[in-house]
């Protein structure tokens, strides 16, 4: 299960205007692994997931997915491992249907047509939106778009899932489908949300960042509940938690 694996080894990047995004990140995902990724707005968490299917490439350091290196020239093969659900669902949505924006990754795997319409059904009853197949995508709202996005990942069946803020626009409904959805996916995932009641349902694993640093990783009821921990990273106890008395010093 080695395609299953993310590894990064002292990743740093910057962007053009000299921002340093990531500062010698490393830590390794294993098959099966939920892991969460929690931190402050402006911590690292988009500019990290976006090196894990080459999307951004790391300044200096390594990225492996499975046994593949991340370079320019190995992004394609990467990209059918990783399947990466971005926060805007309208920077994956330009087709003039929800069929045909969840066709697009099927097809370009040179699926037989009848293939790929059991795919887009599939993927689309999985988040609870078959209803909206024929459906232009500007026309939906805003948790449509993002359980529409969800299922242009789902019709690819990725290796390895990660989301960014994956139930910022839900309805309560909804959340729930895409808590379920993350639940049922048996191959690794990777999860950035400040939703840290939905890190804490669907991740066995929490990393911290700040800073573009890992700053701890653990599991993510130690990580989750240490609200010492938290607060120093301008985060707070999880509403199921509050109320409640909360560990302290989780595992760094």
């Amino acid at each position: 299960m080695s395609h299953h694996l993310i590894e990064f080894k002292d990743v740093r990047f910057r962007y053009p205007d000299g921002t340093e995004a990531l500062k010698g990140v490393s830590f390794l995902i294993t098959h099966g692994e939920s892991v969460g990724i929690v931190g402050a707005n402006g911590a690292g968490k988009s500019t990290l997931l976006l090196h894990m299917n080459g999307h951004l490439l790391p300044t200096s350091g390594a990225v492996t997915v499975g046994e593949v290196p991340l370079l320019k020239e190995t992004r394609p093969e990467i990209r059918r491992k990783v399947g990466v659900v971005f926060q805007n669902p309208d920077d994956q949505l330009f087709m003039p249907t929800v069929f045909d924006d969840v066709a697009f990754g099927p097809l370009n795997l040179g699926l037989p047509p009848d293939r790929v319409r059991e795919r887009v059904h599939e993927a689309l009853r999985r988040v609870n939106a078959l209803a909206l197949v024929d459906k232009p995508p500007h026309h939906l709202s805003g948790g449509q778009k993002s359980a529409v996005a969800i299922a242009t990942v789902i019709a690819m069946e990725p290796d390895i899932l990660v989301m960014d803020e994956p139930a910022a626009s839900l309805d309560p409904k909804s959340r729930r489908s895409v808590i379920g959805l993350l639940n049922s996916f048996a191959h690794s995932k990777i999860v950035a949300s400040h939703d840290l009641d939905l890190i804490l349902d669907v991740c066995a694993r929490c990393l911290v960042i700040r800073d573009g640093a890992i700053v701890a990783d653990g599991p993510a009821p130690e990580i989750l509940s240490d609200a010492t921990l938290l607060a120093e990273n301008n985060l707070e106890l999880p509403l199921t938690l509050q109320g409640r008395p909360a560990r302290e010093g989780a595992r760094r």
